[in-house]
C-alpha cells in the first residue's frame, strides 16, 4: 500500500492544474432536482424566477459543487482517489445554459497520509467567480 501512495504522489505536484467546461443545461437543472428533491421555483419555475434579484432560473448551487467530485475523481489527482472534505463559497449564481469552467489546483501533499489538497473553483465565460472551496481528497 505505501508503494502504492508514494508512486501516486510522484506523479503530481504542488502548482498542478486541471479543468474542464460543462454547460448547464435545462436538462441537467431538471434531472438534479427529480435527483436532490429540490424543486425550489428558483431553480425550476419561469415566472417566479422573473421576480426573483437576478430575473431568471438560477442553476442550483449544489450541482455546480458536484463537478468538484469529477475534478478529484477524474482529474486531480484522478481516478481511485476518495474524497474526504469539500469546502464551499457559492459567490454568483449560474443560468440555464451558462457555460462554466470547473478549475482545480493541488496546493498541499502528504506523502505520509497520502491526502492531497485541491483549491477548486467553477467560473463562467465572463470569468466571474461563482464557487470556490478546498477539496481534501486521499490518494488509493
Amino acid at each position: 500500500m505505501i508503494k502504492s501512495i508514494e508512486a501516486e504522489i510522484n506523479n503530481l505536484h504542488i502548482g498542478q492544474k486541471a479543468e474542464f467546461l460543462e454547460i448547464i443545461s435545462e436538462s441537467r437543472v431538471q434531472e438534479f432536482a427529480k435527483l436532490s428533491g429540490d424543486f425550489n421555483p428558483h431553480h425550476i419555475d419561469e415566472e417566479y424566477a422573473k421576480k426573483t434579484k437576478y430575473e431568471k432560473r438560477i442553476c442550483h448551487g449544489m450541482l455546480l459543487a458536484s463537478f468538484f467530485s469529477k475534478l478529484t475523481a477524474m482529474y486531480l489527482p484522478g481516478q481511485g482517489s476518495f474524497y474526504l472534505s469539500q469546502t464551499l463559497n457559492f459567490v454568483s449564481p449560474a443560468f440555464i445554459n451558462d457555460e462554466v469552467t470547473v478549475r482545480g489546483e493541488i496546493t498541499k501533499i502528504s506523502s505520509s497520509t497520502g491526502i492531497v489538497r485541491v483549491k477548486t473553483q467553477i467560473i463562467n465565460k465572463n470569468n466571474v467567480l461563482l464557487v470556490s472551496g478546498d477539496a481534501k481528497v486521499l490518494i488509493p
